[in-house]
């Protein structure tokens, strides 16, 4: 039977991990079942931010679990990763609210582990933490999809802040309705080469790069 510790031998090298929070009881406990495991090579801890901070560039951590729930945690994260710019930060004790799981993302959390996880989903985002992947729960992922289609709900831009010519926008009505500038051209009584000009015209005033973003950006403005 293949264990979750030799997986993790078997896929990572050795790691070298860093702790930190401010319970003493919750850092030594992790030191010392963390320190034991095979794959991991070095593990320290740390009480403070500024603890962390001071020793991280000496010590040079693969991988460091921060605690969330400490004050200044968020931009703990932030300047770690400019220290040791190949360190992944693995948030401990995360809410799943909405506040807590975008102040991480921002921070450039890549793994999750929320208050009721346990040592082997520690282990299981380690794992996948070092492989590079960025690990949380669905709900968190759920938050960060919606982060991110509002985000673009506001890159773009809206029917009246864009200007665009009379024509342009019949093109525009034109392509929503699926035809090709062959087509276009014929509807409208004008050469082919200028129907491409104008869609040129209309992609970069758009600021994309393809019709069917122009299409989408249509219907949105319906």
């Amino acid at each position: 039977m293949r264990t979750l510790s030799s997986s993790l031998v078997e896929e990572r090298p050795l790691l070298r991990l860093f702790v930190i929070t401010g319970v003493r009881l919750y850092r030594e406990g992790l030191v010392v079942a963390l320190g034991g495991r095979p794959e991991v090579t070095a593990v320290a801890g740390a009480g403070s931010c500024q603890e962390a901070l001071a020793a991280a560039r000496e010590f040079r951590p693969d991988i460091a679990l921060l605690d969330m729930s400490m004050v200044e945690s968020a931009e703990t994260a932030r300047v770690l990763t400019r220290l040791v710019p190949t360190v992944k930060i693995v948030g401990l004790a995360v809410p799943e609210t909405e506040s807590d799981v975008l102040a991480c993302a921002e921070a450039g959390v890549a793994g999750y582990v929320p208050r009721d996880g346990s040592l082997v989903d520690l282990v299981t985002t380690l794992r996948h933490v070092a492989r590079g992947e960025t690990v949380c729960s669905p709900q968190m992922a759920a938050v960060l999809m919606r982060r991110v289609a509002a985000l673009t709900r506001e890159r773009q831009p809206s029917r009246s802040a864009v200007t665009l010519t009379r024509r342009e926008r019949e093109i525009v009505d034109l392509i929503s309705a699926g035809m090709a500038n062959r087509e276009i051209a014929r509807e409208l009584g004008i050469e082919l080469c200028t129907v491409k000009n104008h869609v040129h015209n209309i992609l970069e005033k758009l600021g994309v790069r393809r019709r069917t973003e122009v299409v989408g950006l249509a219907r949105a403005w319906v």
